[in-house]
């Protein structure tokens, strides 16, 4: 390539191609943004908005190369990386992991005590659960018949059943889950993370989301906000598609070669390094960060694409999964292509199933929705054990909300968020343990209870992280993801 000039080589893609007068690298992101445009990550490059360049307490120095390397944990962490398996629309608690006998015994009475002040429905008497629950393993833990395989994970799980949010609207808790605001826009937990840690694979993205639901709160469920764009996530997928179909959008470029690609990614770079080092420039941190993104685009070319190829896998593993054409074989995908990333590196990977939302239907929804995730998410906890993963893996099963009690209608529970279960395994939890309750129908959290901010908090602690010290200025105000509460749940730890 070297007896070619940049200038040569841009007229060969591009006969009408002409250097601008004035070059920089302004012009140069202008003259190229075709090209550019088929590197980009769509996700990736969604922001344009400015961030202020200041780092964790435990980044590397000002002039580290890469914005996603891996960084030094506040203190020796329990778990490396994060697997998020998100339910979306609010599976009822009441009915797959809060086992309540006395909803039975009252089923069709009135709730003994006062519904919440203000309630997104109208709901009327009790409603007994459609399942029924067994013991699982040593620990004797009750799981209902909606998820028997991950029932035989029991002894490796530690359920928090006393977990309680703020909103009771499925946008505001979405949003509340995810970035821990139901009011402002806010950096997703998986952006503060690759904030605070990097990437453990410089060829990847730190924060990938897959099959993500894009109402409800959207993308800022998955965004950087005022955060370095760099940490938002790639996007695959999204909900409702074919996982046999998905991939990483604008991944690769038929038009421009590789080593042209690597000579316009050079060239910003000296160009970026000449306009720093002038006097009295202002920092470009959102250019700065879409440069980020275009290395990181070019790097993902050759390793993303294998990472997506399932056809390397066993047999037997497929069939852990449930990747067989039957009604696990999607999520089975988003399960398997969770534990290829997560052991290539991918620091924070989100798995997205929709649509738990049964105001009517209940019965038959929730079988037919359980049915889905149930083989995957037990075959995706089985293979990370079998490949020694889990012990550095956290895991976390969960919804933005639970279900009423009380029955709406005469077949379906109106969103709760004063009360609902998440499970985690692996990454320094309990095996076979018990957090917190609900009162007895599964209403209201009763003891030991665990805030939203509260279970950010003991995310982040897992990783090695003090959710106090994570902080970003901006606006003239120290940032953090659980604002200015948190209690770490250290009972659960092992």
């Amino acid at each position: 390539m070297s007896s070619f000039t940049l200038t040569e080589l841009l007229t060969s893609q591009n006969p009408n191609f002409r250097l601008p007068v004035m070059w920089n690298r302004r012009t140069l992101l202008q003259s190229s943004a075709a090209g550019f445009g088929s590197l980009a990550l769509l996700d990736l490059l969604a922001r344009a908005q400015a961030a202020e360049a200041t780092r964790p307490a435990s980044a590397e120095p000002a002039d580290q190369p890469s914005q996603l390397a891996a960084r030094q944990p506040h203190f020796q962490p329990r778990a490396k990386r994060v697997i998020f398996l998100f339910m979306h629309g609010g599976p009822s608690h009441i009915d797959t992991f809060d086992y309540k006998p006395e909803l039975a015994r009252q089923d069709g009475k009135p709730l003994p005590f006062d519904k919440p002040r203000i309630q997104f429905a109208q709901t009327g008497n009790l409603l007994k659960s459609p399942w029924e629950f067994r013991q699982y393993g040593q620990s004797g833990a009750w799981v209902s018949d909606l998820f028997p395989h991950v029932g035989q994970c029991a002894d490796d799980i530690t359920f928090i059943k006393s977990i309680h949010g703020s909103n009771e609207a499925h946008g505001g808790a979405l949003l509340k889950m995810h970035t821990g605001s139901d009011t402002f826009v806010r950096p997703s937990m998986g952006a503060w993370i690759s904030y605070g840690l990097g990437t453990e694979n410089e060829n990847l993205p730190s924060f990938i989301t897959i099959n993500p639901t894009l109402g409800h709160g959207g993308v800022r469920n998955f965004g950087s906000a005022f955060l370095p764009p760099i940490h938002q996530a790639t996007r695959i997928g999204s909900s409702g598609a074919a996982m046999k179909d998905a991939t990483i959008e604008n991944l690769t470029n038929d038009k421009v070669s590789a080593d042209l690609q690597s000579l316009q990614l050079g060239l910003l770079a000296d160009l970026d390094r000449i306009k720093r080092q002038g006097p009295g420039t202002p920092a470009d941190a959102a250019l700065e960060a879409r440069i980020a993104s275009f290395e990181l685009a070019f790097r993902m070319q050759t390793s993303a694409p294998k990472l997506l190829d399932l056809s390397a896998e066993t047999e037997e593993t497929l069939q852990l999964y449930g990747i067989d054409g039957s009604p696990t074989d999607n999520y089975g995908r988003q399960c398997l292509m969770a534990r290829r990333m997560s052991e290539s590196g991918v620091r924070f990977v989100q798995v997205s199933h929709a649509y738990w939302d049964q105001h009517s239907e209940l019965k038959e929804k929730h079988t037919e929705l359980a049915a889905q995730v149930d083989k995957p998410i037990a075959g995706l906890l089985r293979d990370l054990k079998r490949r020694g993963l889990l012990d550095d893996t956290l895991v976390i099963w969960g919804a933005e909300f639970g279900r009423t009690p009380t029955a709406q209608g005469n077949n379906g529970r109106d969103h709760n968020p004063h009360a609902f279960t998440y499970w985690m395994a692996g990454g320094g939890v309990k095996g076979g343990f018990s957090y917190g309750q609900s009162d007895d129908f599964g209403f209201y959290a009763r003891e030991d209870k665990v805030h939203v901010h509260d279970l950010h908090a003991t995310i982040l602690h897992l990783l090695g992280i003090d959710h106090e010290r994570l902080t970003f200025r901006y606006g003239g105000r120290d940032f953090r993801l659980t604002d200015v509460e948190g209690k770490v749940v250290d009972a659960i730890f092992a």
